[in-house]
């Protein structure tokens, strides 16, 4: 029994390593691309702590070479997600009873083993198969997962110690109980700390997880499994399977223990997801917790005293880092008449002066997007602008899916402000650019927030102070992550919390209190040190 409050390391922001010509990280990492790329994996399922293989393999291959064969992967059916179901609840209770200062030591232990011997690994696996480059995996794979294991143990130490006031005679005491049940986590291929934060953080407050990520994440994802157990993270607390989302949900979302569904990804998805559960709502034994991050209609809204540069460095950055499969990058962008010409000369040789190519030639900016649906999907936007009247594309368009998923960044410049592009989310390196009357701000401001349903991120660049108070309160509901002078993207853990409302998802912060606390359920003490003996009050004399 530990009778001692106990308090963890103060959460840093891990450093990000520069991977410049000759350094130590550089040859690191090409090395063990190297390594990685030269053996087939064989992935299992990994259910109560056991590899489980079904004969019904998956092959993978790197986006920008996808005749390179990476290894296969064991696809499930639906008994082996009541496997996992199953697996996850045998391991609750003694998970639940854990003392929080075990659980916080297990995660502690994740950040420095990923920190030290797994950073590599898990950078090259994200490199190999979502196709993300050095600084963009170093960012991801390494420092935010990082970041969130560090800074998730800080604010559960938080939420643990914030207690009732009590008054003389009287002791009130809150405890935080795990969900009764099982946590589900849908995960994306985009951001493998995201991945690993979605099973992480009900882990860390006590609960159970049946992990389900994206068949195009599957590389990394083993690495993350490798990671929980050379931690110590007990078996069955988080199981991971692959099976297709339909034959997943329809196991999950009907079984009585189902608690709660952690959730990055489409919003048509999720919105499918929720009509699920409350069609179901009468079989479970509790109210389960809907936690999701899905699209967004990133926008940047430059005013006329903007700098152009910053403005076209945004725009470049915000837009076709990692390709723009960012659910937080630009898409969409508002230029005022007076600066416009400046901004688009610079984002044309900005553009023109990119890379493409594989990851592992670090001097390419522009990699592969992940797969081929989303390379038709994308390309399918680019030639439609190419046979429209009110918009243009004024560089890239250019795609190719020899060798890898290739597409050149993009730039759509429109006379119409409800142009499709500027409306629908792509997700890959397009982005819409509407020139609009530099004296027109805030009629501009309200057409911005009444073209689309999201409200993920959005940044406004200006000089004039008042005209970034103008569009704070005008665009108060547009974007759940709101940049003043940078780009809309980057989130860190611990200093800007991320998600969005609208058809973004239900803002509950990943990498914040705010999203830890949906994985509790509070039960409240109270104690009467001196219990009374008379059933009169006073007012009764």
């Amino acid at each position: 029994m530990a009778n001692a409050f106990f308090t963890p390391p103060i959460a840093e922001n891990e450093p990000v390593l520069g991977y410049a010509p000759g350094s130590d990280e550089r040859e690191e990492l090409q090395a063990t691309v190297k390594a990685l790329k030269s053996q087939q994996i064989d992935a299992p399922m990994i259910i109560g702590g056991k590899e489980v293989r079904t004969g019904n393999t998956v092959s993978m291959h790197p986006p920008y070479e996808h005749a390179h064969n990476l290894g296969s992967f064991h696809m499930g059916d639906a008994s082996h997600v009541q496997d996992a179901i199953d697996a996850a609840l045998a391991a609750r209770e003694k998970w639940a009873s854990t003392p929080w200062q075990d659980r916080a030591a297990i995660f502690l232990k994740c950040a420095e083993l990923l920190a030290g011997p797994f950073r590599q690994k898990m950078n090259a696996a994200t490199l190999l198969c979502q196709s993300k480059n050095a600084n963009q995996a170093e960012i991801d794979a390494a420092c935010e997962m990082i970041d969130f294991f560090r800074f998730n143990v800080q604010y559960m130490t938080d939420i643990y110690s914030d207690q009732p006031e009590s008054p003389l005679g009287l002791w009130n005491r809150i405890e935080y109980r795990p969900l009764e049940g099982f946590v589900f986590a849908i995960t994306p291929f985009n951001f493998t700390s995201i991945c690993a934060n979605l099973c992480a953080a009900p882990a860390m407050m006590g609960n159970v997880v049946v992990w389900k990520p994206s068949d195009t994440q599957i590389y990394s994802a083993q690495v993350v499994m490798e990671l929980f157990k050379a931690a110590g993270l007990p078996d069955g607390v988080i199981n991971i399977v692959y099976a297709d989302g339909p034959t997943a949900g329809d196991v999950v979302f009907k079984h009585r223990d189902f608690a709660g569904l952690h959730f990055t990804g489409s919003t048509a998805v999720f919105q499918h997801l929720w009509k699920e559960i409350g069609n179901n709502i009468n079989n479970y034994r509790s109210y389960p917790r809907i936690v999701g991050e899905t699209g967004g209609k990133d926008f940047i809204m430059a005013h006329k005293s903007a700098v152009p540069a910053q403005v076209a460095t945004g725009i470049v950055r915000g837009s076709f880092e990692f390709q723009g499969q960012k659910c937080s990058a630009s898409s969409r962008v508002y230029l005022p008449s007076n600066i416009s010409d400046e901004v688009l000369k610079q984002v044309k040789e900005d553009v023109a002066s990119m890379k493409m190519g594989t990851p592992e030639d670090f001097s390419n900016f522009i990699n592969a997007v992940i797969d081929e649906k989303s390379f038709d999907k994308i390309a399918g936007y680019i030639d439609y602008v190419k046979q429209q009247d009110d918009a243009e594309i004024i560089c890239g368009g250019g795609y190719d899916k020899s060798v890898g998923y290739f597409i050149e960044p993009t730039v759509v410049l429109t006379t119409n402000p409800k142009f499709r592009t500027m409306c629908e989310e792509i997700f890959g390196p397009v982005v819409t650019i509407y020139v609009y009357d530099e004296n027109k701000y805030e009629e501009t401001l309200e057409l911005l927030d009444n073209t689309s349903d999201y409200a993920l991120t959005g940044a406004i660049f200006a000089q004039e102070r008042y005209a970034i108070i103008t569009a704070t309160e005008k665009l108060q509901n547009s974007a759940g992550n709101f940049y003043i002078n940078d780009r809309p993207t980057g989130a860190v853990v611990g200093q800007q919390p991320f998600g969005g409302a609208r058809g973004s998802g239900t803002n509950d912060k990943a990498g914040s209190f705010l999203n830890l606390v949906r994985w509790v359920s509070p039960r409240t003490f109270k104690e009467n040190l001196v219990p009374p003996t008379d059933y009169r009050y006073p007012f009764l004399g």
